[in-house]
């Protein structure tokens, strides 16, 4: 018997490394990166209701319902399973937004996994992926349940890889937000169109957080800290506090350092302070999230 009601967390990601290898025809941009899970979660609680779905969102405002894309994936999940009961989403929001983070497309993926629940895993593993891709890049890797994957195409294409040992991150989130079709529109301004091929990597790459540093980069970062100094400014300190790892999470704003203890996280974070952009004190995650549960 399925439940009527489920609670699931929807963690979010860094980028470890992100390339943008190029423009497709319909304006999409093909990139090669690797995925990482943090603690740091949005929660999601659904429950049966009357025919629909409705959101309440606990946080910022995030637009237009119709909009969100945790609605669209519940939408898609009730259509798959024959429309037999609706939902109500209850958001809470500890995610920033416009930060490069995922928020929204980890909420979509814990949707599409909730709503299933409640329809008895009605939706097999595979479609329910293929539901993720068709809904955003990033959705793909949330759904997949992998705590850190390579992903190919446009993100949607992953190979889960095993994780790395979990360890102390700081996000750092300053008052500037930044859209991710301007970073995109920014980069092409720079770039062209101009193909570019893709680097090979090795089991050793991704073999501890160390080499994972030494191997990183994101090619957003030249374009958004040249119409951004501050966030240029934000990267350099907190590349001076000696983490193993530091990039601009995504399209950015938000810029984010992974270290070797919770020590030297804890000093970086009070070297930074909290005058000029909000820190956010996680960890990288070592085990998958977990599924949704019956409250």
């Amino acid at each position: 018997m399925s439940p009527d009601q489920v609670r699931i967390a929807a963690h979010a990601k860094v980028n470890l490394f992100l390339r943008i290898l190029g423009r497709e025809h319909d304006g999409y941009h093909q990139i090669e990166t690797a995925f990482a899970l943090l603690d740091l979660a949005d929660e999601l609680v659904v429950r049966r209701g009357a025919p629909g779905v409705r959101l309440q969102v606990t946080g910022p405002d995030l637009g237009p319902h119709d909009e969100n894309l945790a609605v669209r994936a519940a939408r898609v999940v009730l259509q798959a399973t024959g429309e037999k009961f609706g939902v109500d989403l209850a958001l809470t929001k500890r995610i920033p937004v416009r930060a490069g983070l995922g928020g929204g497309s980890s909420d979509a993926a814990a949707a599409l996994h909730a709503v299933n629940a409640l329809a008895s895993g009605a939706v097999p593993r595979a479609e329910l992926l293929q539901f993720a891709a068709r809904l955003g890049a990033d959705v793909a890797f949330f759904a997949s349940e992998a705590c850190l994957a390579i992903g190919w195409g446009r993100g949607e294409r992953l190979f889960r890889l095993a994780p790395l040992p979990a360890a102390p991150a700081l996000v750092a989130l300053p008052p500037v937000g930044v859209a991710t079709p301007d970073a995109y529109r920014w980069w092409d301004e720079a770039r062209g169109a101009e193909p570019r091929g893709a680097v090979a990597f090795d089991a050793a790459t991704f073999a501890t957080w160390g080499s994972v540093g030494r191997a990183s980069g994101n090619d957003f970062e030249l374009p958004v800290f040249g119409r951004h100094p501050e966030l240029r400014q934000l990267f350099e300190r907190l590349a001076a506090t000696h983490p193993y790892w530091v990039r601009l999470c995504g399209s950015g704003s938000a810029v984010a350092a992974v270290y070797a203890n919770e020590r030297l996280r804890d000093d970086a974070a009070a070297e930074l302070g909290t005058r000029h952009q909000q820190l956010i004190k996680t960890a990288t995650r070592a085990a998958p999230a977990g599924p949704p549960e019956p409250i």
